[in-house]
């Protein structure tokens, strides 16, 4: 599934190649996504792409007129700007067809993600009760103790919560963890003002690595453009078991943490 670097390394490429152009026509080949393809979809052609922004995992267009489409890449999608003569992929699911003779296309074989309208995407359902953007100043080692009194969940499990801070999917989780020397299993509660500030500090360059390098390629992820991501070269404990942990040597260990692979080094966290 992408996580907040793929979606944030999207945007960056969304941004470099359709940011002013013209929607000409809208074709909607499955409306059938997560929640289905709005019916009045169609509106926005003639209109101009003013700003593309990201909330948490989602994409926001902006348009000249408005509204704004809400894009989520759900466990498999992705988007690509290609000439309008490239042959379609059976996946496909939402072209738009822009004014320079290229194509927005939304690619979902699992068809778990959502192309959505929103006038308000501050109060959108699905955006309204977000924490904190993880990169941003709001994001700090005060805000996630106050928010950890009195929950006992494994801190990996309250990091991932996107009402406590949003985009740290389980690969940022594992490795943002082992960076600050926290065991994933730790109780949130249990965890002092200087080590959440430890963490909040690996999860920033954890993440900001992470789009730098264009995201982690593990099954399907790809840019706007068709290329992979290259920050799995760089993860310390993700996906790693049985090997050799590069800092102390010691064997990375692999457990289930609320039915997700947790990834981490007995040695280094605690």
């Amino acid at each position: 599934m992408p996580e907040l670097p793929e979606v944030e390394t999207t945007r960056r490429g969304l941004e470099r190649l359709i940011l002013n152009k013209t929607i000409h026509r809208i074709d909607v080949r499955n409306a059938q996504l997560r929640w289905p393809v709005p019916d009045n979809i169609g509106d926005i052609e003639g209109q101009e792409i003013t700003a593309i922004g990201r909330r948490g995992k989602y994409i926001l267009i902006s348009l000249s007129q408005g509204p704004h489409l809400l894009i989520h890449l759900g466990m498999s999608g992705s988007m690509s700007v290609v000439p309008t003569s490239q042959p379609l992929k059976k996946h496909d699911h939402f072209i738009a067809t822009l004014n320079d003779g290229k194509a927005l296309r939304f690619h979902d074989p699992r068809r778990f993600g959502c192309i959505l309208l929103t006038a308000d995407p501050a109060h959108h359902p699905l955006l309204a009760s977000l924490g904190p953007e993880p990169l941003s100043d709001k994001l700090n080692g005060q805000w996630l103790k106050k928010t950890a009194a009195n929950r006992t969940v494994a801190v990996k499990n309250f990091i991932m919560n996107a009402q406590v801070v949003v985009g740290v999917g389980n690969i940022y989780a594992s490795e943002a963890l082992f960076k600050a020397g926290i065991h994933p299993k730790r109780s949130a509660l249990r965890i002092s003002l200087q080590r959440y500030q430890h963490l909040v500090d690996a999860i920033k360059t954890v993440l900001a690595e992470a789009i730098k390098a264009g995201g982690t390629t593990l099954q399907d992820f790809s840019n706007s453009e068709g290329k992979p991501g290259y920050f799995q070269q760089q993860l310390f404990v993700y996906g790693r078991a049985g090997q050799a942990c590069i800092i102390c040597q010691q064997t990375i260990k692999k457990i289930s943490i609320s039915n997700r692979s947790s990834y981490y080094c007995a040695q280094c966290q605690h």
